[in-house]
């Protein structure tokens, strides 16, 4: 199923970018038209920024995150064991 996402999201960057590609020649930045160059520029960030979100994804950015999280936790919980433990054995000597 894993492999199946990141394929989905790999189609749908590669048709973001081809959408790109296609579209930035066909933008003018005349100074006549400012709010056709104001969409150009504003929807060509957008297509940026929808191909970087499918690229994060593709990289596994938010596994290794989630990966390092876990281990934080894990370590936190072992600490807090440690410590809980040694509380209760200086209420027990006392």
């Amino acid at each position: 199923m894993k492999k199946r996402r990141k394929f989905m999201h790999f189609l749908y960057m590669l048709l973001a970018l081809a959408m790109l590609l296609y579209a930035l020649p066909l933008i003018t930045f005349n100074s006549g038209d400012v709010w056709v160059s104001v969409f150009g520029v504003v929807w060509g960030l957008f297509a940026f920024l929808v191909i970087g979100a499918h690229w994060h994804v593709i990289l596994g950015v938010d596994e290794e995150k989630k990966k390092a999280l876990e281990r934080i936790r894990q370590a936190k919980f072992q600490q807090w064991q440690l410590k809980w433990s040694q509380e209760s054995e200086r209420s027990e000597s006392v």
